[in-house]
Formats: C-alpha cells, structure tokens, sequence
C-alpha cells in the first residue's frame, strides 16, 4: 500500500487539481459569459442600426411621395388655373363680340332708318311733283305763276 505521504501527496494533488479545473471552469464561464453579452450587445447594435436605416428609408419615401404629391398638386392648381383664365378671356371676348355685334346691328337700324326717311320724303316729294303735274295739266293749279291763263283745249 502506499504510504501516508504518499497519499497526502495524491489528495493534495488531487485537490490542486480539482481547483484548477474549478478555476479553469469558471474563466471558461465567465468568457462564455462575456462572449454572450458582447454577442447580445452587438445583435441589439445592428437590430437597432437596422432599425434606423429602415426608419430612414421610409422618412425618405414618404418624403419623396409628399414631394411628388405636392408637385402634382400645384400642376393640377396651375392646369385649373390656366383654365379658369382661358375661359375668363373666352367669357370676354364673347362679350366684346355681342357688343360690337349689338353696335352693328344699331348703326345698321340707324342707316336704314335715315334710309327709309329719305325714301319716304323722296316719295312724298315725287307724289307733291306728280300732284302738280295733274293740277297743271287739268288748270287746276293752285300757283299764281305756273298757272294758265286759259284753260287747254279738249
């Protein structure tokens, strides 16, 4: 059997032995655990970078569709308003169309008004020379100085 310094010696190497595995589990643990913090650290680091570059992504969208909406807006306000225009000019002119048609159609009436006048005086007149001209010929003229002395002869 072996001796009782032998077996001192196997305990205490035994014990030393025991108390580097002891240690060595607990640097292996304490490793294991720094590398599943620095892991964890480094996950929640690119979820949240991810998280910021998709928040991005989407404020610039939404930007860009803002933009394009706004821009269509004022194209659709710039298009009314071209329109509304066109159609005050149109409005307008026609205005001016049936004024100066209105003004023709009054110098028109004026002008064959002044014309009629003038026939109807002409017709007079002509029916006055006509009148004379029977009252003449009959010795029926009412004038001192055209009238004949004698009646004609039948």
């Amino acid at each position: 059997m072996a001796s009782h310094d032998q077996m001192y010696k196997a305990g205490e190497a035994m014990g030393q032995g025991q108390e580097k595995t002891g240690q060595m589990t607990e640097n292996m643990n304490q490793k294991g655990q720094e590398t599943k913090e620095k892991a964890s650290e480094e996950t929640g680091a690119a979820k949240e970078k991810t998280l910021e570059t998709a928040q991005s992504a989407k404020d610039k969208a939404s930007g860009a569709a803002q933009a394009t909406k706004e821009k269509t807006s004022d194209s659709a306000q710039s298009a009314k308003d071209k329109a509304s225009e066109a159609a005050q000019a149109t409005k307008e002119k026609a205005a001016e169309m049936a004024e100066s048609a209105k003004e023709t159609g009054e110098a028109g009436k004026d002008k064959t008004s002044d014309i009629l006048q003038k026939t109807a005086e002409q017709a007079m007149t002509m029916a006055e020379d006509a009148k004379h001209a029977v009252k003449h010929a009959f010795g029926m003229d009412d004038d001192d100085d055209d009238t004949p002395t004698t009646a004609p002869a039948p």
